[in-house]
């Protein structure tokens, strides 16, 4: 009798056809969320790239990349600084516009979260057109901090993300990729 297969990260991700627009395959991470095992083991592989270098504090992008960056930051015992969409922090904030399929968007992030000279880990769910990724990178780079790598459980290849972010001369890694939108 042969043992099953061990589970990955992708096994533990529940795609939702036709949300929120008709033919968009929608990648679920709130499955690998409620799942221990999976979301351990999504947080150590997100975290393994990174062994033995310096992270002074890890960024995350709202909402998911909370509640990875903020488990990440825990495992590393470094504080966790989160990007936000605008209008949500209360202290004096700086600000980043990108480009959405259909308009722009600003997020923001207190102006002392982050401390000239620090390292960053910059963390999200997902990667499809790194747009926020983008707007993310901008805010901690005109902090004076250094960006080690970006981290995501998914990339969307098909949406060149991954490409936007290398041409800035970001480290991008992902523990898995989908195929389509």
């Amino acid at each position: 009798m042969t043992k099953p297969a061990a589970k990955t990260v992708k096994d533990y991700i529940r795609t939702i056809a036709d949300f929120p627009h008709e033919g968009i395959m929608f990648r679920d991470v709130t499955t690998l969320f409620g799942d221990p095992r999976g979301f351990r083991m999504a947080v150590d592989q997100m975290l393994h790239p990174y062994a033995g270098q310096r992270i002074d504090a890890v960024a995350g992008l709202e909402a998911r990349g909370f509640i990875l960056g903020g488990a990440i930051a825990h495992q590393l015992s470094v504080g966790f600084v989160p990007i936000r969409k605008k209008g949500k922090l209360p202290g004096t904030t700086i600000s980043e516009a990108y480009t959405l399929e259909y308009g722009e968007a600003v997020v923001e992030v207190h102006d002392d979260a982050i401390k000239p000279g620090q390292t960053i880990l910059l963390v999200d769910d997902l990667l499809a057109t790194g747009g926020t990724a983008e707007a993310g990178i901008k805010l901690i780079e005109r902090s004076g901090a250094d960006i080690l790598a970006c981290a995501f459980v998914i990339d969307l290849p098909e949406l060149g993300g991954r490409t936007k972010l290398e041409a800035m001369g970001m480290q991008v890694d992902a523990l898995c990729a989908f195929d389509g939108l």
